[in-house]
């Protein structure tokens, strides 16, 4: 199998899992033990979950305070309800964490669009009383790179606070250094699944979305797992340590990939992207045939956390593709543990089967 979905997760890095060895709880040993318990067992564990904590901040600016969460939907869920801003403005691509969330909140959530390369305007023009600006760093559909500094600055001058979706950019480029509030997820950079973080400046306080005990900086009550906190704190120093050597790699995959697929068409912007992040279309193209013709090769239709639904992509649609090019477009994701080669055949494999199509 050759693997090609990198946004919808990673693999788990090797140093991940080591990290996570002791304190799964095998027989004979203490790692089992409650972080929130006063005991020495209990402060062992605890002391693992700070030292995470710390490895998850060095990925994000100084002056904030990282809280740890089950994952980054649970994360955008407590900034965007935890903020108690009234009035919300998010990016018409954002993810349905986001988007949802902000319309429950706030059915007169103002969306702000985007151009046909898949980038908000910094300019935008925010209306009066907005509270908070939420647009993501990375799109995880088609990959594009938001300018979210110059956005943050246009939110701050209208009086509103910045929200920023990294989870596609966290471990991979510099984190918005104005935001006010960051959420991450360790299963986007070679960590486990099952934990996610936010990011909150220094002063900035948020009410509680889960009640029952206020463990987490008594903003998230309940256990925390130390061993899906040390796999998420060794993944974070590990693509902290091999940013630039990640990002090589990266763009050596994209220019083999867009070689041999040359005939698509790239969705989203060429310049403004992360490389890692491949989303193409052919007119005509059945991607579920293509999907079921190349078994061997795992690759998305769209996103992941929408697959199934049967819905065009609202990403897609919001770049401006009617529904018949949306439907024949397909994505790629790649990255640390991706081989040239591997990449190679199913880029071959995926235009042949394509061909065949007669499209």
């Amino acid at each position: 199998m050759i693997y090609l979905d990198y946004q919808a997760t990673t693999p788990l890095a090797p140093e991940a899992l080591e990290a996570m060895r002791p304190w799964l709880g095998g027989p004979g040993t203490m790692g089992f033990a409650n972080p929130h318990s006063p005991h020495r067992p209990g402060r062992a564990a605890a002391a693992a979950v700070e030292v995470a904590r710390d490895q998850v901040a060095a990925l994000l600016p100084p002056g904030g305070r990282v809280v740890f969460t089950s994952g980054a939907t649970e994360a955008l869920n407590l900034a965007l309800a935890g903020v108690g801003r009234r009035h919300l403005a998010v990016s018409a691509i954002e993810h349905a964490a986001v988007l949802d969330t902000a319309r429950t909140l706030d059915p007169a959530t103002t969306i702000l669009p985007v151009d046909e390369e898949g980038l908000v305007d910094p300019a935008v023009s925010l209306r009066q009383g907005i509270g908070l600006v939420a647009v993501m760093q990375v799109n995880n559909e088609i990959g594009t790179i938001q300018p979210v500094g110059r956005l943050a600055d246009a939110a701050h001058a209208a009086g509103a606070l910045f929200l920023c979706d990294a989870v596609q950019g966290a471990g991979k480029i510099a984190p918005p250094a104005n935001a006010d509030i960051i959420a991450v997820s360790a299963h986007k950079l070679y960590g486990p699944k099952g934990i996610g973080a936010l990011w909150v400046r220094d002063g900035l306080e948020l009410a509680p979305l889960i009640l029952g005990g206020g463990q987490e900086q008594g903003l998230r009550s309940g256990t925390l797992s130390p061993a899906l906190c040390a796999g998420f704190g060794a993944a974070a120093a590990l693509s902290l340590a091999r940013m630039e050597e990640d990002e090589a790699h990266v763009a050596l995959l994209w220019k083999r990939a867009r070689e041999i697929l040359g005939r698509w068409t790239l969705n989203g912007s060429e310049e403004s992207r992360w490389l890692g992040n491949l989303n193409l279309r052919l007119p005509g193209l059945d991607v579920t045939r293509l999907m079921s013709e190349l078994r061997q090769v795992a690759f998305s239709a769209g996103s992941a956390c929408a697959s199934g639904s049967g819905r065009t992509s609202h990403v897609l649609k919001g770049i401006g593709l009617v529904d018949r090019d949306a439907k024949a477009s397909i994505r790629l994701g790649f990255g640390r543990y991706t081989e040239v080669r591997e990449l190679e055949d199913a880029c071959a494999q995926i235009d042949a089967a394509a061909a065949a199509q007669g499209v």
